[in-house]
């Protein structure tokens, strides 16, 4: 069913259950700690739909391999942990302004396909990834961020209330899921699992939910 028939049956919407929000998970790799240092590496982006029960499942994934900004930073531990070389012939990476553009712009169509007024941004440590967002933001002077600028959803601290972990890893085996460690550390591997583990938490209070809007 699509958003527009769910309006007209006045079925589960996900930009009811959110405030008019739409939660997109975003996860990036990067080349340290700080984000107005530190290079930007990759960004993934997974759209999250609802079905006809009012429960969210994960959708469509978007990827992007990023070109370091010039003058950025980046830590040989870093990429020992990601992976990445950013030096690769074949790595097809853009700069921050083309990769963002095209994720920003899957996301803007979800925004408006859904009602809602804006995205907000999902994580695990959701801060870091929305701050290295926002610092590639300003630098490529992108003027129509459809992300709210500082509020964000973390699975870090959603799953320690749902099952005890904190840690994204040892959040999806309590949550049931499957663990790659070889994929780990890919944006589009860990914005996956974040989007299954917050979808798993969000549809396991959706009766807490529906009991709630309905006093």
């Amino acid at each position: 069913m699509s958003e527009e028939q769910r309006l007209e049956n006045n079925g589960p919407r996900i930009a009811d259950r959110f405030r008019s929000f739409l939660p997109v998970v975003v996860d990036v790799e990067t080349g340290g700690f700080n984000p107005a240092t530190d290079a930007l590496l990759e960004i993934a982006g997974v759209l999250l739909h609802m079905n006809d029960e009012g429960e969210l499942y994960r959708g469509e994934t978007y990827r992007y391999h990023v070109r370091p900004f010039p003058g950025a930073n980046i830590e040989p531990a870093a990429l020992e942990v990601t992976g990445i070389d950013p030096d690769h012939p074949l790595r097809p990476a853009m700069d921050e302004r083309d990769a963002l553009g095209r994720l920003f712009k899957q996301v803007r169509g979800q925004v408006k396909e859904t009602g809602c007024t804006r995205a907000i941004l999902v994580g695990h440590n959701s801060w870091f990834d929305l701050q290295f967002m926002n610092a590639a933001v300003e630098r490529a002077g992108i003027k129509r961020n459809p992300f709210h600028p500082f509020s964000s959803f973390d699975t870090a601290t959603l799953g320690g209330v749902a099952f005890g972990q904190t840690v994204l890893r040892r959040a999806a085996h309590a949550a049931g899921l499957s663990w790659d460690e070889s994929a780990a550390h890919s944006a589009a591997y860990d914005a996956e699992q974040t989007a299954e583990l917050f979808c798993q938490i969000v549809n396991r209070f959706r009766d807490q939910y529906e009991e709630a809007i309905g006093n």
